[in-house]
């Protein structure tokens, strides 16, 4: 304790002699700028960490309303509701991208920016007992330059008059040997205050040398660091949005749906209700009550037939007529059957517009007729999405047609 305090009170003595001039003081100007930048850096690393937790606060409250959002959706939608299973299966979707998407910046990123700072105050510590030896250093190098000054140039013994009491009650005969004594008491001071000098200045060689090496390489580092961090957080980001888009998009079909089934149920109700026409034969024409009988379903069958051609006309199938025309034209398109794309799998009408988020998914319009193919590699198809390439494309262009992929629940099977 008492040489921690001997310690404290000649530093301050020295501090005070350099501010009043009285003594200099080391300087290391290129060592003073790495100081600088590292405050610098050390700044602007905290302000980064302080605004990272602030993100990710902002990501786990976002994550929170979303969650309590999807599950007022999922609570209000009635299970007898077109797509209600679905629906639950997006709340917990969402729910698990959300935690990924916090875990994942809490991994690559917080962590990462709690490691970058923890050598700084290290550093820093390692700084200060510098300046605390610097000027150690200097106060030992001027009790060494105090010291030599009373050194004579001739190196000789020159008895000087007695000053002091006890000199001046030595007899004669012993000035000579208290004058030497006093003179290998200096001798002891100036080889003492040379032993401190190098000591002093070892230690602080030892600290300075080291940090005239790290500081320029922590301040160069700072670039790959800011950089890397912020790669991450930008990755994850575009990431976390394309895929929670992705599943947010299948709401809009089921919507749609719904209100589809709801508008049908609205137009099919009167349409049940009206009576099937009765038979307007007139009865000039029906020359007995046999002959009725046998006309009327004759008519009837007659209608049906028409009726049904009518139908299979709108469909776009021909069917064989034994009587009608229509055979010679469903035999010659079924002899003729239109080529399809290696792997061919089946049709679809697309019902809703779909814009392509990437380069490897298909963009579709209403109405669009998609023929669907396999993968080429199986492993690679997500559930709910296909493989297909549009019908009109593929008739154009043959092998040169754009293929891609694109959500099922989009379109509707033909």
């Amino acid at each position: 304790m008492a040489d921690n305090v001997q310690k404290k009170l000649t530093r301050a003595q020295e501090k005070v002699l350099q501010k009043l001039g009285k003594a200099d003081e080391t300087k290391d100007v290129a060592f003073e700028e790495g100081v600088i930048n590292f405050n610098k850096q050390y700044t602007e690393g905290s302000k980064l960490q302080r605004d990272l937790r602030a993100y990710l606060e902002a990501v786990k409250a976002m994550h929170e309303s979303s969650k309590n959002v999807q599950a007022c959706l999922a609570d209000m939608y009635e299970p007898e509701w077109y797509g209600k299973n679905e629906v639950d299966s997006i709340v917990e979707d969402c729910d698990v991208l959300w935690t990924d998407y916090h875990q994942k910046l809490v991994d690559h990123a917080l962590i990462s920016m709690d490691t970058y700072l923890g050598q700084f105050p290290d550093i820093k510590a390692r700084i200060a007992k510098r300046d605390r030896k610097l000027v150690d250093y200097d106060s030992a190098r001027h009790n060494y330059a105090t010291t030599h000054k009373t050194k004579k140039k001739d190196g000789g013994i020159k008895i000087t008059k007695p000053s002091s009491l006890l000199e001046r009650a030595t007899p004669g005969w012993a000035q000579g040997i208290l004058s030497a004594h006093n003179v290998a008491q200096s001798s002891l001071s100036r080889n003492q205050a040379e032993e401190e000098l190098e000591r002093a200045q070892k230690v602080f060689e030892e600290i300075n040398i080291d940090l005239q090496e790290e500081l320029p390489s922590l301040w160069n580092s700072r670039v790959g660091f800011y950089v890397s961090t912020f790669q991450s957080l930008a990755g994850f980001e575009e990431k976390f949005h394309k895929e929670i888009g992705r599943v947010s998009l299948v709401y809009e079909p089921l919507i749609v749906l719904n209100l589809d089934k709801d508008q049908t149920k609205q137009i099919d109700t009167p349409v049940t209700e009206v009576p099937a026409p009765e038979d307007e034969t007139p009865a000039a024409e029906t020359p007995a009550d046999v002959t009725e009988d046998e006309t009327t379903p004759a008519a009837a069958t007659l209608d049906d037939e028409e009726g049904q051609v009518t139908k299979e006309r709108k469909n776009g199938e021909m069917h064989l007529d034994e009587n009608g025309g229509l055979a010679a034209e469903s035999t010659e398109v079924a002899s003729e059957p239109e080529e399809m794309p290696p792997g061919f799998l089946f049709k679809l009408q697309v019902m809703h517009d779909y814009a392509a988020n990437d380069t490897d998914e298909l963009e579709m319009k209403t109405g669009d007729v998609v023929l669907v193919i396999p993968f080429d590699n199986p492993e690679e198809q997500d559930d709910g999405w296909l493989m297909g390439m549009k019908q009109d494309d593929w008739r154009q262009n043959k092998g040169n047609a754009l293929k891609g992929v694109f959500p099922e629940n989009f379109t509707q099977r033909l």
